[in-house]
């Protein structure tokens, strides 16, 4: 039995609707034997998304996949993307006696070239950890004599708060608040990936909660120019494998279309109003990836009107630049061109207590749900 199915008659629990359904054993071996009986090629997809990474390990899905299907992973972790200058920029900001600096909690552990947030946080740093940029709006109103900074990180998901927070900072006149941003967008980096010489990725999963934000519009021209099958889906159990049952579909056919999974969450225009506010606060920009380099236009920056509101020109860190560490491949991870066991480091030098890269930091890393869930295997 798998470690998350359910024995015959038990009942321990209350039922939790729109969960419980999506991790039925039965659909799943349903979507399962469905997937065998249409699947002849040999195929490789990649899940876009980190915590998709983390569904397919956690509930060993590839167990009910065919061996002619190879699964790789994505960059659509935030954290492991955020490249290492900006949190030397970070660690450069925190450090200072007038700052608090305001960050989700997994951004603490992310190495930079010499130490992490959690360190300076250990040397007497202001860091708190906050689960919205608004709260740090309030911070911000609470000490006036200090300058407060949110480290604003994250796909087109967490830009709509962290630019809701810069307009009702302007809107409000809270001159002492500001942000670090390291914004990235998913369309280019799926773009860099399909145009690498050494691609070999032939269908993707699209992340469903990117796709609640901006619709899958933008991933039309993508398949068609790429010839490649695009299905957008959720997070459980059932709908990764009917995202893959779908992709594997388009794939026997030889189409290339982009498909919604996630119908009960996803539209092909998305949130508009939170579009609006993106386009409104933020431009695209060039951004440097983790482990990848520079993408053309695949990041925000703050638009004319609130670039008040950059804390890398407020404390003058624009020109912080630093190499990348030879020992991690995380680069070739996020690009789909190595698993995390490939790697010489993994679970040796790198472990989540003293980790060498991003990924094996967060909650959403590769590295990490490999170490948690499949380490065992790979020693």
């Amino acid at each position: 039995m798998l470690k998350w199915e359910k024995k015959a008659g038990d009942t321990e629990g209350k039922i939790m609707k729109y969960v419980d359904e999506y991790r039925d054993i039965e659909l799943v071996k349903n979507l399962s034997g469905k997937i065998h009986e249409v699947c002849s090629g040999d195929w490789t997809i990649m899940e876009i998304c980190g915590g998709q990474t983390h569904s397919i390990m956690k509930y060993s899905l590839e167990e009910f996949l065919p061996g002619n299907i190879h699964l790789v992973h994505g960059p659509g972790c935030p954290v492991c993307v955020t490249p290492l200058e900006i949190i030397d920029k970070a660690i450069r900001i925190a450090q200072r006696k007038d700052v608090i600096f305001c960050s989700f909690g997994d951004m603490l552990r992310v190495p930079g070239s010499e130490k992490d947030l959690l360190g300076v946080k250990a040397e007497g740093g202001d860091i708190r950890i906050l689960y919205s940029p608004l709260d740090a709006l309030k911070i911000a109103r609470e000490n006036p004599e200090k300058q407060v900074v949110f480290f604003a990180i994250g796909f087109e998901t967490t830009a709509p708060a962290n630019a809701m927070a810069v307009k009702e900072a302007n809107r409000k006149g809270i001159s002492n608040f500001s942000i670090l941003s390291s914004h990235v967008l998913v369309p280019p980096a799926m773009e860099a990936i399909l145009s690498n010489p050494l691609n070999k990725i032939q269908g993707f999963l699209a992340a469903g909660h990117v796709c609640t934000v901006m619709g899958y519009e933008e991933y039309l021209p993508i398949a068609s120019k790429y010839n490649v099958p695009i299905v957008v889906t959720g997070f459980e159990p059932v709908d990764i494998l009917q995202g893959i049952y779908q992709v594997i579909l388009q794939l026997e056919k030889g189409s290339a279309e982009v498909e919604n999974a996630y119908g009960r969450v996803v539209t092909r225009d998305g949130n508009q109003q939170a579009k609006k506010l993106l386009k409104e606060v933020f431009k695209h920009t060039d951004m440097k990836w983790r482990g990848i380099g520079s993408i053309q236009d695949s990041g925000f920056r703050l638009a004319p009107g609130y670039e008040a509101y950059n804390a890398e020109e407020i404390f003058d860190v624009g020109h912080i630049v630093q190499q990348e560490s030879d020992k991690c491949i995380a680069g070739e991870v996020l690009q789909g061109l190595k698993k995390p066991g490939d790697c010489p480091a993994f679970a040796k030098e790198c472990k989540p207590e003293h980790p060498l890269g991003a990924p094996m930091v967060s909650s959403e890393g590769a590295c990490a749900a490999y170490y948690r869930f499949k380490k065992t295997e790979i020693a």
